[in-house]
């Protein structure tokens, strides 16, 4: 039998659609023009969560938690940031936004404004207040320092406004700045009274399932019960001794080891809590508050919760990645991961809602652990630095304050005195060259200003490029050299540079329009918004520069 032809083939598709009544009217079979989307999406962002956390707590995960993810979902597994300066605000804004820190403006998690001679925070907004406590300062946040809109908002945007999307973290940044200017909601916790906030950007009170929430107490419940390990101590076998001079104390502890007794402070009841797990069991009870109060997944449109989990983060800086608050907290995240797939299977039903999950960065290992273990890593004190550049600024162009700020290892320089002493950024750019060379820890020197001609390798400068923007961004960049940063602490880790242990982090996708399986092509936190618009059937975020990685979704 000869093959149909394409065209005659399709004709008959057509012709099998008609039917004909028995009055002899023809009647055309109605097709579904309902577009297919899942009734809820779930962005998990894990502050300091490192790709190789996956795989080596993997034999101690339980099923159903991160297991579920990299098991039935799709995996990433050569995911990393394409900029230089990885830290939180800037993290979270290029996951959501698809965009470059140059693009979306947040450079940093701080950055100093030259117009107003003064230093702003990512998320600062004068002209709100907070809502849902006494503590005037905790609310002072809005998403408008982003430039760029968020996948969430053209979510929002697609579906006419009747998408509801909301934010859920401890960090005010890692709530606000995911879920995008049009956001229904975005709430964050407030240390200093133990309850969750938001600001009168988003409304003039907190909705009833936040004020329910809050009543419960549940931050004075956890302070009572401590921090104790899950399994015997000698069990965390993937990390180093309970008690190493490395690793930092919580409030009120003479020493970093098990069980930790939670004492708050005063002006700070509640901080302590954020580093411990039970700051991730109080995200993933919000999560869920949140989805049951708002009715999400339940409409006609696809609503999306924007969660992070901030905990990681807090505990990697006190006590490293090598230790066994870490291995601890990573193994009860899992558990809270699996509490609240579990919540989704019988909220939405299996199958009809999207879970991605990645890091706003990764961490390097303390330098003191990897110095005994004969691996190139150490500090740089800050002050030491800061005073090696100020005085040889004075000791070539006389006495003066040039430097107005220093972020991100970034030196915003007093253009008006430079003008007035006729000494241009180049001048100073070579002076500090020259003298920040020689120093341990420091591999180079940039003008950001003239970063064409900047002698770097082509890998790491592309990096740094991408964190420039124009009216945010500092003047000179200081690189420091693999395993080091600057600290006045000997414990604890920091990240922020391009090197891998920071930039690689985990990208998985798993449920609704998700194929099963794996890559190992080099994909960048750029794609994942361009990812989810795609899943969605919508625009990418307005400064997307990503691409979406086509083989983790069904055609």
């Amino acid at each position: 039998m000869k093959r149909i032809s394409g065209f005659l083939l399709h004709l008959l598709i057509a012709f099998a659609a008609v039917t004909t009544s028995a009055t002899g009217q023809t009647v055309v079979k109605a097709k579904n023009t309902t577009l297919a989307r899942p009734k809820l999406v779930v962005g998990i962002v894990v502050d300091q969560m490192r790709y190789d956390y996956l795989y080596r707590y993997y034999d101690k995960y339980k099923e159903g938690g991160l297991k579920r993810l990299m098991n039935e979902g799709f995996n990433c597994r050569n995911n990393h940031y394409h900029y230089a300066l990885t830290v939180t605000a800037a993290g979270h804004s290029a996951v959501y936004t698809g965009a470059l820190p140059a693009v979306n403006g947040i450079v940093g998690n701080d950055w100093y404004d030259k117009s107003k001679a003064s230093n702003v925070y990512c998320t600062e907004d004068k002209t709100v207040a907070t809502v849902g406590s006494s503590n005037v300062t905790v609310g002072k946040m809005s998403p408008r320092n982003l430039l760029t809109t968020t996948v969430t908002d053209q979510l929002r945007i697609a579906t006419n406004f009747r998408s509801k999307t909301i934010g859920v973290a401890i960090k005010d940044r890692a709530s606000i700045l995911p879920a995008g200017h049009a956001a229904n909601g975005a709430y964050w916790f407030d240390s200093k009274t133990g309850n969750f906030v938001t600001s009168t950007y988003y409304g003039n009170e907190l909705p009833q399932w936040v004020q329910d929430y809050n009543n419960k107490k549940m931050p004075s419940e956890y302070l009572r019960r401590g921090w104790n390990t899950l399994l015997p101590i000698e069990q965390y076998t993937q990390s180093s001794p309970d008690d190493v001079p490395w690793e930092g104390t919580l409030s009120g502890a003479a020493k970093p080891i098990f069980p930790h007794e939670l004492i708050g402070t005063a002006g700070d009841a509640f901080g302590v809590i954020t580093t411990s797990p039970w700051g991730n069991t109080m995200t993933k009870e919000m999560a869920i508050a949140a989805i049951k109060g708002e009715n999400m997944g339940k409409g006609k449109d696809t609503d999306f919760l924007a969660v992070s989990f901030s905990t990681p983060d807090r505990i990697g800086h006190a006590f490293g990645p090598n230790s066994v608050e870490q291995e601890d907290n990573y193994l009860k995240l899992d558990m809270e991961f699996a509490d609240l797939f579990n919540f989704l299977d019988s909220w939405t039903g299996k199958g009809n809602y999207t879970v991605f999950l990645t890091a706003d960065h990764g961490a390097m290992d303390v330098p003191a652990f990897w110095q005994e273990h004969k691996l190139p890593a150490g500090l740089m004190n800050p002050t030491t630095l800061t005073r090696t550049i100020v005085k040889s600024l004075n000791d070539a162009f006389g006495e003066g304050e040039y430097v107005q700020a220093f972020e991100n290892y970034q030196l915003y320089l007093n253009n008006a005195l430079l003008k007035e002493k006729k000494v241009s950024i180049e001048d100073v750019y070579k002076v500090l060259r020259e003298t920040l060379i020689p120093v341990q820890g420091i591999a180079d020197v940039i003008n950001l200003t003239d970063i064409g001609r900047a002698p770097l390798n082509t890998y790491q400068l592309e990096l740094y490029k991408n964190n420039i923007n124009a009216k945010r961004s500092g003047d000179i960049q200081v690189i420091v050299q693999p395993g080091w940063f600057a600290s006045s602490y000997g414990t604890g880790t920091d990240h922020g540079t391009p090197y891998n242990y920071d930039t690689h982090v985990p990208f998985l996708l798993y449920g609704w329009g998700v194929n099963k399986g794996e890559t190992l092509r080099r994909t960048t936190i750029a794609d994942i918004a361009p990812t989810i618009s795609a899943l969605l059937h919508i625009l990418p975020p307005s400064g997307n520069v990503g691409n979406p990685v086509e083989e983790a979704l069904k055609k």
